[in-house]
């Protein structure tokens, strides 16, 4: 009998705009040269991948961080290295969230980091916002098949403790408010 000499391939998955987090597996690309990114660039040209090449991206709490004029651009960018079938995993705030929140607990310091970022460095403004229908329908007209919300408990990074695990209040994820807009987009 004859033995197979194909092997399973590895996904190629890839996380944009990582900063100091790491997902094993993932191949990081951040604009800031941390020592586990594998590619120092800005996350909106992405010239060291093919077209076609990638099968999952996760980029959390960074699109926002483009002009609202640009985010076409960029996502389309996004969509060229994907492959068909492959997964845009995307967190963002979710400004119906962060509304409702406000308009129920009246504190703007609740929120005012989700609408405008925390400006802690010159990367970190906001420029764009979000909620489930804009954010869907820019997929779609990207050329997106279908979008639908992703529980971030159930990814190969949930240990991760990033922003697709915002809640107000701030950790209460057991009771709290989950202000993070998860969606995965397929192409």
């Amino acid at each position: 009998m004859a033995r197979s000499t194909r092997t399973a391939r590895t996904p190629v998955r890839v996380y944009l705009g990582c900063g100091e987090r790491q997902i094993p597996g993932f191949i990081h690309i951040d604009p800031v040269p941390y020592r586990h990114i594998d590619h120092v660039a800005p996350i909106d040209r992405l010239s060291m991948l093919a077209d076609e090449s990638v099968d999952l991206i996760y980029a959390s709490h960074v699109l926002e961080q483009f002009g609202r004029y640009e985010i076409f651009d960029v996502v389309s960018e996004w969509f060229r290295v994907l492959k068909t079938g492959g997964v845009l995993r995307l967190a963002g705030p979710d400004f119906s969230k962060a509304a409702r929140y406000y308009a129920e607990h009246g504190d703007i310091r609740d929120v005012i980091g989700l609408v405008v970022g925390s400006q802690a460095g010159s990367e970190d403004f906001h420029k764009a916002l979000f909620d489930e229908i804009n954010l869907g329908e820019l997929l779609l007209d990207v050329g997106f098949m279908s979008v639908d919300r992703y529980d971030w408990r159930k990814t190969e990074h949930a240990a991760v403790d990033d922003l697709s695990q915002a809640y107000l209040p701030h950790l209460d994820k057991q009771s709290g408010t989950l202000v993070s807009l998860n969606v995965e987009a397929i192409k």
